[in-house]
């Protein structure tokens, strides 16, 4: 898992998402709706329902968009009427010390990631005991510093793999030590060997599906290993773009005969026939330490149940982690098989889903009523 999840901490070098002189109430609104810290400082919104003006990176559930504003001092929204908000506290400038310490160490591994960086290491140099970092760093991101080492050196790899280099000095430069060590890891996590994944996924074809479905138009798509994708869409051009968009360089080919059976299962289960085992659909997933910890949870959440975000957050040992717990969500590509769906607002509310919230709603409906009439 990244530090941006939890602590929003730019990599180094920054890059804005947007430039001082585009700040567009389109690229605003989306940085509301990212809660992005990086551009806390540049503008605030301010909510006409509730009366407030807040930092772009606020915690609070976000407001209606026809009900927001933007002004690019606090002192303008408060000209036109609103007060601060008391939860992000938008005039407040010192930093959280706790949230200062981890950036740190998170830099800290960064910048150290051809070393063995150990937690007594880490310390030693940060004068804290191993007990009370680690507890710390992990309820700040939801995973160990060894495991944040271990996602910095494979998101390196990956750069470096893309920008051409051998897999060799990709290797050395990510930080591995031997090539038994990134073999290893590579297999989980790239989801192929890393001369393939340097060539762009050209010798790892995926194949593809597209079907009806309870919800539309549905593609799926998989690996070697398994399935790697299950999109929905409105049209097979929307969704064959999509899968496009997902794996540029792969061999992308259409191919229905192949994928019959997982069509099939996965079909059942959406028309609220529980698959009998994971087995039954195997997956090809890349995933981060904490992303893995979160989509495994998702797969043993009760057919026809649903839980909240904070649920899954403390079920998997991590109850601040209410909001990188949502991102996992989003990030989701094998719907479905991997069920977010199933993932609610602790008010009971559906949320945000990837493929709107009216197929949420709709295939939450079909295994609720299935489960009760089992």
């Amino acid at each position: 898992m990244d530090a941006d999840t939890i602590l929003n901490i730019a990599p180094t070098p920054m890059t804005p998402k947007f430039s001082t002189n585009d700040r567009s109430e389109d690229t605003r609104w989306q940085a509301v709706l990212d809660r992005d810290a990086e551009h806390d400082g540049s503008f605030v919104f301010a909510v006409s329902s509730t009366g407030v003006y807040c930092r772009p990176s606020c915690p609070s559930r976000r407001p209606r968009r026809e009900n927001v504003a933007f002004y690019k001092h606090p002192d303008e929204a408060e000209k036109a009427g609103y007060r601060a908000c008391l939860r992000c506290r938008p005039r407040a400038s010192q930093p959280n010390p706790r949230t200062e310490a981890v950036k740190a160490i998170c830099r800290y591994i960064e910048q150290n990631l051809d070393e063995n960086v150990t937690l007594s290491c880490l310390a030693k140099k940060f004068r804290q005991s191993p007990f009370h970092l680690q507890r710390t760093f992990k309820a700040a991101l939801g995973v160990t510093p060894r495991a944040y080492a271990d996602s910095c050196r494979m998101n390196q790899l990956k750069r470096n793999l893309q920008a051409g280099h051998s897999v060799t000095r990709a290797m050395y430069d990510a930080g591995y030590s031997s090539s038994s060590r990134l073999y290893e890891r590579t297999a989980s996590q790239l989801g192929m060997t890393p001369d393939k994944y340097r060539r762009g996924a050209i010798a790892a074809p995926i194949r593809y599906t597209l079907a009806d479905s309870p919800l539309g138009r549905m593609l799926i798509a998989a690996t070697d290993k398994g399935i790697c994708a299950i999109q929905f869409g409105n049209s097979d051009e929307e969704l064959e773009q999509g899968l496009k968009h997902e794996f540029p360089f792969a061999q992308r080919r259409r191919d229905d005969d192949a994928l019959r059976d997982q069509s099939a299962k996965l079909l059942q289960q959406m028309q609220g026939h529980k698959v009998k085992s994971s087995s039954s659909l195997p997956l090809d997933i890349q995933a981060t330490a904490f992303q893995r910890l979160v989509w495994t949870h998702l797969q043993s959440i009760p057919f026809g149940k649903t839980e909240s975000y904070a649920e899954v957050a403390k079920a998997i040992g991590q109850p601040n982690a209410t909001r990188a717990v949502a991102r996992a969500c989003a990030s989701n590509r094998i719907a479905v098989a991997i069920p977010c769906h199933r993932v609610i607002g602790k008010d009971g509310k559906l949320t945000g889903y990837r493929w709107g919230v009216e197929r949420k709603k709709k295939l939450l409906g079909i295994e609720k009523s299935a489960a009760a009439n089992a």
